[in-house]
C-alpha cells in the first residue's frame, strides 16, 4: 500500500474512532435508529479500533521516515563514490 494512502487511512480512521468514542454521536444515532441495546458494547469495538488506526498511522509515519532516510543515505553514498 502506498505510504500516502496508508497515512490517510490511519488518520481518517483515528479521527472517526475518536469522535465516536468521545462524543455522544453514536449514542444519539443508535438510539434514534432503535439500536440502543448496542450502546453498551461500543467500548469493546471503538477502543480497539482507535488503537488499530493509531497504529496504522504510526506505521505509515515510520515507513515514510525510513524511506526518506534510505533515500538520503543512497544519495550520500553515491556522492562519496565519485
Amino acid at each position: 500500500m502506498d505510504n500516502r494512502k496508508l497515512l490517510k487511512t490511519g488518520i481518517a480512521g483515528s479521527v472517526i474512532a475518536a469522535v465516536c468514542c468521545f462524543t455522544p454521536i453514536l449514542v444519539i444515532v443508535l438510539g434514534a435508529a432503535g439500536l440502543a441495546a448496542w450502546i453498551g458494547w461500543l467500548d469493546y469495538v471503538l477502543w480497539p479500533a482507535l488503537a488499530l488506526f493509531l497504529g496504522i498511522t504510526a506505521y505509515a509515519l515510520w515507513r515514510r521516515n525510513a524511506q526518506r532516510d534510505a533515500a538520503c543515505c543512497a544519495t550520500d553514498i553515491s556522492k562519496q563514490n565519485r
